[in-house]
């Protein structure tokens, strides 16, 4: 697994809030995963995006290889080809082997309520232009909009390859994967354990008083302290291009931003450009966006607070489509 900008400090190294969370990451899923690796650089932000995808994928409730057909479906919106081939592999854990493999390429399942998620799915990257909204529960819905965030922060400082030359694309490497994490995949996990890293909060409308709600609410708040980074004119720039845009795929990611940046101060470009990139194209962020970057915020921790205000503001025009929850 290589990372894009910054070797993470290993696991076991971790003190505090980001402890707790590798822990539970470990009795809870399949151990310590290289996006949160990366995000363990701000704990505050680490902390809620695991306790979403925890209380949303991965907690007994709705199914959960229906959440899984979720994941890989907005992950295959947003480009993002290494949560796809990580969800392919757990829907194989699953035993879920035809619909897998139909998702790896890039096919409709044939179950009618499967295929309407991948449709769901896909239709949330332009909610707007789609009328996109969302009839399905809270983990189901929190699903998508954890994913919405996990991938861009993956395609941001992650390599798309999970293993050497993208041998985790192999059938038979996947088939085998899904062997291997079968066990820990299939046991049961106790819904709302995971709130015990947060400080609770109030749960959106959409959520109902689920623990799907308090999570999101809380990356939220958390991956928005990002824009502290920007000048005012700056996040202005970036929450109104989200809005109009509209999640469009750049044809030509660096020209664009680089034309929507032209306007700004050149002291204030760079943290647009790379917020912009975030919420868009993140695999298009360049080691000289970051290097530029360095010059005046040299720390890890404020790339990942950046690349997560880009994120979490892309995320959150999905969410804001969204009516209340239905039982």
């Amino acid at each position: 697994m290589a990372y894009r900008f910054f070797t993470p400090a290993p696991a076991r190294a971790a003190t505090g809030r980001a402890a707790h969370v590798y822990r539970q990451m470990r009795e809870d899923f399949i151990g310590p995963a290289p996006a949160f690796q990366a995000l363990a650089a701000v704990p505050e932000i680490m902390a809620p995006t695991w306790v979403l995808m925890r209380e949303a994928l991965l907690a007994e409730g709705a199914g959960r290889a229906d959440r899984e057909v979720v994941a890989a479906a907005v992950s295959r919106a947003n480009r993002c080809r290494f949560c796809v081939d990580a969800h392919v592999t757990l829907l194989h854990a699953l035993g879920e082997h035809e619909v897998a493999v139909t998702l790896a390429g890039d096919g409709t399942p044939a179950q009618p309520f499967r295929a309407e998620l991948v449709a769901w799915a896909a239709a949330s990257r332009n909610p707007r232009a789609t009328g996109w909204t969302s009839r399905y529960g809270p983990q189901l819905t929190g699903t998508l909009l954890a994913f919405h965030f996990i991938n861009r922060i993956v395609s941001a400082l992650l390599t798309p390859d999970l293993l050497p030359g993208g041998l985790q694309r192999l059938p038979a490497v996947r088939s085998a994967g899904g062997r291997l994490y079968a066990r820990t995949t299939r046991a049961p996990k106790e819904p709302g354990r995971g709130l015990a890293l947060l400080d609770t909060g109030a749960s959106p409308e959409w959520a109902a008083d689920s623990p799907v709600g308090v999570a999101y609410a809380a990356l939220t708040e958390a991956a928005a302290q990002g824009a502290r980074l920007l000048s005012e004119t700056a996040r202005r720039t970036v929450t109104a291009t989200v809005t109009w845009e509209d999640g469009r795929h750049p044809e030509r990611p660096a020209e664009w931003a680089g034309e929507l940046v032209r306007g700004l101060p050149g002291d204030e470009r760079v943290g647009a450009r790379i917020a912009l990139l975030a919420a868009f194209a993140p695999a298009a962020i360049t080691p000289s966006d970051v290097g530029l970057w360095r010059l005046t915020h040299p720390s890890d921790a404020d790339l990942v607070r950046l690349v997560a205000y880009g994120a979490i503001t892309a995320t959150d025009h999905v969410a804001r489509a969204l009516a209340p929850a239905r039982h």
